[in-house]
């Protein structure tokens, strides 16, 4: 049985992870701050660190407490608009943080590491979809701090051996089919549950913003990957470390969903409408944005098995109805 410690294992993304490689046996220590990430997303008998990793002592003290087979990384601030208000303060923790952690790995003799890396590395993309030969250009510091923790990686890669693998994708939607886990940010950003809550008279009718951009129906296009496709998709990178050297992959469905869409796929889902109004475009939002998968499916064979659009949608619904204040009501 492999051991892995899972960063950020209490937030969204790094709960499904830690969920798909209990399903398959392994044994998950999580390390959390809990200012996202939730205690109750952590499942019964995994051990939860709390700490920062901004705090090398403690750090130091899990690499020698437990022998990790690799480490998954997926503790990060992750908000776009944020980081334009704060763009220093993402820079140092994003990239100081990440690769703090990465020199406590190789110290440990941890040298497999898996980074949830973000699309937005592409800023205003060159082609569409987005694979990995396009060009790098982030737009923003969220986006620039992750290209600067890959390129911190590459000579970790280079100097000590670190076979790393960082996964670039958009939109993580959806949640556990079992209903084990789901999607509860404060505040919460992302449109699929938005759109869920405003069906459900949760919240305020919903704002689209701008419906003057050149796409068929004139609303952005987004790429939404389910999330449990995602975390498989990290355990996929994360076995092929195994035998092969560091490697980038993109992540998406190749096709992607307008913000029209999406609220027509909830009202169908849900039987409700959802309210929503026009507003005026947010400055830096590109029309289209949608990764390719091609490389990694090639290369480990990863293929989704939730990838409609219904399906995010569906299971989204069904654990945010179960669950109206999220963690907090269990």
């Amino acid at each position: 049985m492999s051991r892995y410690l899972v960063t950020g294992g209490a937030g969204f993304v790094g709960s499904h992870a830690v969920l798909a490689l209990l399903d398959r046996g392994d044994e998950v220590v999580v390390l959390d701050n809990l200012s996202q990430g939730h205690r109750a997303a952590v499942p019964a008998g995994v051990t939860l660190v709390e700490a920062e990793l901004a705090d090398t002592k403690r750090l130091a003290e899990v690499f020698a407490s437990w022998r990790f087979d690799a480490v998954l990384h997926f503790a990060a601030l992750s908000l776009v608009g944020a980081s334009m208000r704060e763009p220093l303060h993402y820079i140092a923790e994003n990239v100081g943080h990440s690769l703090r952690l990465a020199e406590a790995a190789i110290k440990a003799g941890c040298l497999r590491f898996v980074l949830s890396s973000t699309a937005a590395l592409f800023g205003e993309p060159e082609r569409v979809p987005i694979d990995e030969a396009c060009r790098v250009a982030p737009s923003n510091p969220y986006g620039d701090s992750k290209r600067m923790v890959e390129e911190g990686l590459d000579w970790a890669a280079r100097i000590h051996g670190l076979r790393y693998a960082a996964l670039r994708y958009f939109n993580a939607a959806g949640s556990d089919p079992q209903g084990r886990a789901g999607e509860d940010h404060d505040p919460e950003t992302h449109l699929v549950p938005l759109a869920i809550d405003a069906a459900l008279g949760r919240r305020p009718a919903l704002t689209v913003f701008g419906d003057d951009y050149a796409t068929p129906d004139g609303t952005c296009i987004r790429d939404y990957v389910h999330v449990t496709d995602l975390a498989t998709a990290h355990l996929a990178a994360l076995t092929r470390l195994e035998t092969h050297g560091s490697c980038r992959y993109n992540i998406g469905s190749g096709n992607g969903a307008s913000v029209k869409e999406v609220i027509a796929a909830v009202e169908r889902v849900g039987g409700r409408p959802v309210p929503h109004s026009i507003g005026p475009r947010r400055a830096g939002d590109p029309a289209v944005l949608v990764a390719a998968s091609d490389r990694l499916r090639a290369e480990t064979g990863w293929e989704p098995k939730l990838g409609s659009l219904d399906d995010i949608v569906r299971t989204a619904w069904a654990w945010r109805e179960a669950h109206p204040k999220g963690y907090d009501d269990r």
